[in-house]
């Protein structure tokens, strides 16, 4: 298992895509495609069938996956805009 710089709970900075510059903290991270869940960050829609819950079906907006290495954490950020 690889070690990674950030991990779950951790509040992060996104440095690359379309959610650039955005904040979130970690709700989970998929060590095996290098991959991290960010809170409220890469909305992505699911369509889910028929269940007692949703009787007709729904698209159901839920965080997408995040690449590790466009992630900073949120304390380095900082330190560095302090420092700069």
């Amino acid at each position: 298992m690889q070690k990674f710089h950030v991990k779950k709970g951790d509040e992060v900075v996104v440095l690359a895509g379309k959610e650039k510059g955005k904040r979130g903290k970690i709700i989970a991270v998929l060590t095996k495609k290098n991959r991290a869940i960010v809170e409220g960050l890469h909305m992505i829609k699911r369509h889910t069938r028929k269940s007692q819950q949703h009787p007709n079906g729904a698209i159901i907006e839920r965080e997408g996956t995040v690449h590790i290495s466009n992630l900073k954490k949120a304390e380095a950020q900082t330190q560095e805009a302090t420092a700069a």
